[in-house]
C-alpha cells in the first residue's frame, strides 16, 4: 500500500475518535458540572527511506474544559455549586471520588448523597447526616452545612495540581492517584445554584459537520489513489 493511503487512512482514524468525543460533548450538553473535552493531536513521523519523511496524525489524549460552567438557580438548599476550582468529595467501596456535580439530596438515613446515592464527605472524612426533625440547612461560602440546631459539618472541598490526568468514571465522578489539595481560598459554596455542562451546543454541533466533512474528503484521497494505483497496474500489464 502506498504511504499516501497510510498517511489518509491515520486521519480518518484520528477523525473517528474525534467525532466520537464530540458526539459524548454532545449527549452531555445538559449533565451537571460535565466538562467539554477535546481531542489533543500529534504529527507522528516515518522514515521509509534514506532521503523520505512521511507524516501521519495521531491521537494522543483527550483534554478537558476545566473552565466553570454557567450557573443555574434552582432553590433547592441541597443544590450547590463551586464558583472556583475544586471538587466535592464522595465515598465509595473503592474509596474517595470527586466531582463538580452538586446536585445533593438526603438518603433515608438523612446523609447527604449525590444523584448516585454516594454519601458526601465532610473535611473530617465523615459522611455528613442532617439531625432528624431539622429542616432548615444553610450552606456557607466556605462550605459549612448548618441547621437550625447547629453546625452538622464542612464540606471536603479539594483540587489536584494536575487536574488533566484525572481519570472519568462516569456519573460525573473522577478517579486520581494524586493527592488532594485543599481548594483555593477563592473557592465558594453556592447554595441553590447548579453548574451546568460548559459544552456550547452550537459549537459542537459545527464541529461535528467538519469533522463529517474532513472524513469524506479523506476517504475521496484514499479512492483516488487507489484508482490511480489500478490504472497504473492495468497499464504497465498490457505494456508488459
Amino acid at each position: 500500500m502506498e504511504n499516501s493511503i497510510y498517511v489518509a487512512l491515520s486521519r480518518q482514524m484520528a477523525l473517528q475518535r474525534q467525532l466520537d468525543v464530540t458526539s459524548n460533548n454532545i449527549a452531555n450538553m445538559n449533565t451537571t458540572g460535565y466538562k467539554n473535552q477535546r481531542m489533543l493531536f500529534t504529527e507522528f513521523l516515518e522514515k521509509p527511506g534514506l532521503h523520505e519523511k512521511v507524516s501521519f496524525v495521531q491521537d494522543r489524549a483527550v483534554v478537558r474544559d476545566l473552565s466553570n460552567g454557567p450557573m443555574t438557580q434552582t432553590g433547592n438548599p441541597l443544590d450547590l455549586a463551586l464558583t472556583g476550582q475544586g471538587y466535592f468529595t464522595v465515598d465509595t467501596a473503592s474509596g474517595p471520588r470527586y466531582t463538580r456535580a452538586g446536585n445533593f439530596r438526603l438518603n433515608d438515613q438523612r446523609q447527604i448523597v449525590d444523584a448516585g446515592g454516594l454519601p458526601l464527605l465532610a473535611n473530617n472524612g465523615q459522611p455528613l447526616t442532617v439531625p432528624a426533625g431539622t429542616t432548615d440547612i444553610k450552606v456557607s461560602g466556605d462550605g459549612t452545612i448548618a441547621t437550625e440546631l447547629g453546625p452538622v459539618g464542612k464540606l471536603n472541598i479539594v483540587t489536584f495540581k494536575k487536574e488533566q490526568l484525572m481519570t472519568e468514571v462516569g456519573n460525573g465522578l473522577y478517579v486520581t492517584d494524586e493527592q488532594p489539595e485543599p481548594a483555593p481560598a477563592d473557592t465558594k459554596v453556592a447554595q441553590g445554584l447548579l453548574e451546568t455542562s460548559n459544552v456550547k451546543p452550537v459549537v459542537e454541533m459545527t464541529q461535528m459537520i467538519e469533522i463529517q466533512r474532513q472524513y469524506m474528503s479523506a476517504q475521496r484521497m484514499i479512492e483516488n489513489e487507489h484508482e490511480r494505483i489500478r490504472g497504473m497496474l492495468q497499464k504497465l500489464g498490457r505494456t508488459a
